[in-house]
C-alpha cells in the first residue's frame, strides 16, 4: 500500500466558540492548526486542509485548501469526501483524516490505522478509545469511535458521494456498511482525541500544553 495522504478537517461552523475558525485559535504560542500540522505531516505523504469560504485566510500554511463539494455543511463526511477527491488527483489510494481542533492526537495514528486495516480490500478504519462504564453501555463493544480520525479508501469515494447526496450524515452508518474496523488507542493519562469546542476546552488545552 502507498503511504496515505492526510486531510485536516476544518470545515465546521465552530458555533460553540462564537463562529469563525477554531483552527486559527492560539494555543501554546501557536495556532491549533499548527499543532495539528506538526503531528500529521511526518505520518503522511502530503497534507491538505478541508475548509470552506475564503481560502486566503490559510495562505500562511502553504497547504492546498479543498472545500466541501456537498452544500449546507452536511458534517465531517463531506470533508472526508473532499479529501478523497483531492487524494485521487494526487494518485493516492488512501486518506487519513484528522480534526483541526484536536491538537494532541497520537503521533502513531497513521501506522496504527494501517495496521488495523491489514487484509481489507478497501482500507477503512476509525480511531477508537475505551469508554467508561456509562459510555460502554451506549457504544458497540464498549468503544468510543472518533469518526473524524480515520483511514479512508479513495476507491469508495463515489459511494460516499452518493450516500451524502442521499442525506447520510452519521459517519459510522457508512463505515459499518463497508466493513469498517476500529484501531484502539489508550485514553490515559488523558484522551488524545480531546477536542476544543468551547472556551473552557481551550483553557484545558493550555493546561495540557
Amino acid at each position: 500500500m502507498k503511504q496515505p495522504v492526510g486531510v485536516i478537517l476544518a470545515g465546521g461552523l465552530a458555533s460553540r466558540m462564537g463562529g469563525g475558525d477554531k483552527a486559527l485559535l492560539p494555543l501554546g504560542g501557536q495556532t491549533l492548526l499548527t499543532h495539528v500540522i506538526d503531528r500529521l505531516s511526518p505520518q503522511v505523504a502530503a497534507v491538505a486542509l478541508n475548509a470552506n469560504g475564503d481560502a486566503a485566510r490559510f495562505e500562511d500554511y502553504d497547504l492546498p485548501v479543498v472545500p466541501d463539494s456537498i452544500a449546507d455543511y452536511p458534517g465531517p463526511l463531506a470533508g472526508v469526501l473532499a479529501g478523497l477527491d483531492w487524494a485521487a488527483e494526487q494518485g493516492a489510494d488512501t486518506v487519513v483524516s484528522v480534526a483541526a481542533d484536536t491538537p494532541f492526537f497520537p503521533c502513531d495514528l497513521v501506522p496504527r490505522l494501517l495496521l488495523a486495516s491489514e487484509g481489507q480490500a478497501h482500507p477503512l478504519v476509525l480511531a477508537a478509545t475505551k469508554g467508561d462504564a456509562q459510555t460502554r453501555s451506549k457504544s458497540r463493544s464498549g468503544l468510543i469511535r472518533h469518526p473524524t480520525f480515520g483511514l479512508w479508501p479513495v476507491a469508495l469515494r463515489d459511494d460516499l458521494r452518493a450516500a451524502l447526496q442521499g442525506g447520510l450524515k452519521k459517519v459510522v452508518l457508512w463505515t459499518e456498511q463497508h466493513g469498517g474496523r476500529e484501531a484502539l488507542f489508550p485514553a490515559t493519562p488523558f484522551d488524545p482525541f480531546f477536542n476544543v469546542n468551547t472556551p473552557e476546552d481551550l483553557a484545558q488545552a493550555e493546561a495540557l500544553i
